[in-house]
C-alpha cells in the first residue's frame, strides 16, 4: 500500500472538518492506526505512537496562533518524525567504508550509489570487490565502478576476501575506499567471521548495513544481529521508491537504535539521499521540500542548457524542459513529492521516453501562445480536440496532462510569491508552526 497516500487520507478527514473537537482527533489515532499497522509497522510502536499524539493533542497547551486542527496535524508530524528515527550527516573526509548485507539487499548496486555521492561532493573514490561468494559480483562492481567514474580493487581468483581487502590496500590512494563484502541468505557463522576478517585488515571508520525496504519490520532484527558483528554505524535502505513497507523497515530500525544512514530511492548510481526525517515524513504528508528539488536541478545545471526551474513563470515548455531534467535525476515521483505534488498519477511520472515523447508530442501540438498561457486551454474544448488530434492522444490525456501541470504551477507560484506562504513553510518545519493552507 501507498503509506504516504493513506496518512494524508487520515489527515484530510480531520483537516476538511468545518469544526474539530475531541472525538475527531480520537477518530484520527484510529485510522493512523490501521495505516500504520497495515504498512508493516510495529503493533507496540504504533500504540506508542498513538498514545503520545492523543496526550500531547488533548492535554499540551496549544500555541495561541493555531487552531486546533493545526495543532493535531503539527503534533503528527512530529511524532512520526521521532517515530522514523534521527536525520544522518554522512562525513566528508578521508575514510573507509564497509558494506555488509544478506542476498537480495542491493549491497553491491549500493556500492556505486555511494561512490557516486562522495564522487560528486569532490573526493576521490575506490571501490573493492570483496564479495567471492556470488558470482559475477565482482564483474558487476568493476562496470558499476566505471559508470561512476571510481578506482576499482580486486584480486582475480582469490577466495579469501580480507587477503582481497589487504592487497588492494597496498594500492589504493583514494579519498574513501569502499569494500564491497559478500551476503548469505543468513547471518551464519561463516558470514560472521568472514566480516569480522575483513574489520580486522580495513578498520573502517564507517560500517554500514544494507537492507531492502521490502521486509518492513523484520530491517530491525537484522540491523541487531549484524551490529553484534561488526559495530554499524548506519543503516543504507533500498528500494524505497516501491515498497510498501518502507515506513515498517524505518522505523524497526530507528526502534533497534541503529541509524538510518543513507536510502536509494531508484535504480541509476545518482539515486541516492542521505536520511532526513523530517523530509522523509514531509514528503508522506505532502509537504513541499523545494530545497531538495533546487539541490538535484544544480546537479546538471552545468552539462544542460535547462531553463532554471527559479525562472519567475513557470509555462508548459519549461514544465517539460523540467521533467526531461528530472528523468536525468532519478524517478520522477521522487521529484513530484519534492514539490508537494505527491498524488500525481503514476503514469504521469512514469521514466520512460515514450511518455515524454507524448508530452512532447502534446506541446509540440499547442501554438506558441498556448504554451506561454495554460489559461488558453482550460475549458477550452475545441483547443484541447487540436491538440489531441495533432499528438495522437485522446482528449481525456490531454486535460489530465494540464489539470497535472496547473496543481505545479499554483504550488510554485504560491512558494515564489507568497512570502507568507514561504514562511508559514519555514516555521513549519522548525516546529513553530503548524501545516501551511490548514486553517
Amino acid at each position: 500500500m501507498d503509506l504516504g497516500k493513506k496518512l494524508r487520507e487520515a489527515l484530510a478527514k480531520l483537516t476538511n472538518r468545518p469544526y474539530v473537537d475531541e472525538d475527531d482527533v480520537r477518530a484520527l489515532i484510529k485510522d493512523l492506526q490501521r495505516v500504520l499497522i497495515s504498512s508493516d509497522v510495529n503493533v507496540k510502536l504504533v500504540f506508542g505512537l498513538s498514545k503520545k499524539i492523543e496526550e500531547r493533542a488533548l492535554k499540551s497547551k496549544k500555541m495561541e496562533a493555531l487552531t486546533l486542527k493545526e495543532h493535531v496535524t503539527k503534533i503528527v508530524y512530529e511524532e512520526l518524525v521521532s517515530l522514523m528515527g534521527q536525520s544522518y550527516t554522512p562525513r566528508l573526509d578521508k575514510h573507509k567504508i564497509l558494506m555488509c548485507g544478506l542476498y537480495g539487499s542491493g549491497k553491491t548496486t549500493s556500492c556505486a550509489k555511494l561512490a557516486h555521492f562522495y564522487k560528486t561532493r569532490g573526493l576521490s573514490v575506490g571501490l573493492i570487490a570483496a564479495d567471492t561468494d556470488r558470482p559475477a559480483a565482482q564483474e558487476q562492481l568493476e562496470q558499476l565502478s566505471k559508470q561512476v567514474g571510481a578506482a576499482y580493487y580486486t584480486t582475480k581468483g582469490e577466495k579469501v576476501p580480507s587477503k582481497i581487502v589487504l592487497e588492494a590496500l597496498k594500492k589504493a590512494k583514494e579519498d574513501v575506499i569502499i569494500v564491497d563484502s559478500a551476503g548469505r541468505s543468513g547471518l551464519d557463522g561463516a558470514l560472521v567471521e568472514e566480516l569480522r576478517n575483513i574489520a580486522d585488515v580495513l578498520k573502517p571508520e564507517e560500517c554500514y548495513l544494507v537492507i531492502s525496504a521490502d521486509i518492513g519490520q523484520v530491517a530491525g532484527k537484522q540491523a541487531t544481529e549484524f551490529n553484534a558483528t561488526v559495530p554499524l554505524s548506519g543503516v543504507f535502505v533500498t528500494k524505497m521508491d516501491g515498497s510498501g513497507k518502507g515506513g515498517g523497515a524505518l522505523s524497526s530500525v530507528a526502534a533497534s537504535n541503529a541509524k538510518i544512514s543513507f536510502v536509494g530511492i531508484g535504480e541509476k548510481p545518482g539515486d541516492i539521499e542521505v536520511y532526513n526525517s523530517e523530509k522523509f515524513v514531509g514528503r508522506l504528508l505532502g509537504v513541499p521540500d523545494i530545497g531538495a528539488l533546487m539541490e538535484k536541478i544544480k546537479e546538471i545545471s552545468e552539462e544542460t542548457d535547462l531553463k532554471k526551474i527559479e525562472s519567475e513563470e513557470l509555462t508548459i515548455e519549461s514544465f517539460y524542459e523540467q521533467l526531461k531534467a528530472a528523468k536525468k535525476l532519478g524517478p520522477l515521483s521522487s521529484v513530484f513529492s519534492m514539490i508537494g505534488a505527491v498524488d500525481v498519477p503514476k503514469e504521469m511520472v512514469q521514466q520512460s521516453e515514450g511518455k515524454l515523447k507524448k508530452f512532447e508530442s502534446m506541446i509540440n501540438s499547442m501554438t506558441k501562445e498556448e504554451k506561454k498561457d495554460a489559461a488558453l486551454l482550460k475549458n477550452n474544448a475545441a483547443r484541447i480536440a487540436r491538440i489531441a488530434r495533432g499528438s495522437g492522444s485522446s482528449e481525456k490525456e490531454v486535460r489530465e496532462f494540464l489539470s497535472q501541470f496547473e496543481k505545479m504551477e499554483k504550488m510554485m507560484n504560491m512558494f515564489k510569491k507568497n512570502r507568507g506562504f514561504r514562511k508559514k513553510m519555514e516555521k513549519m518545519m522548525s516546529g513553530k508552526q503548524g501545516f501551511p493552507g490548514m486553517k
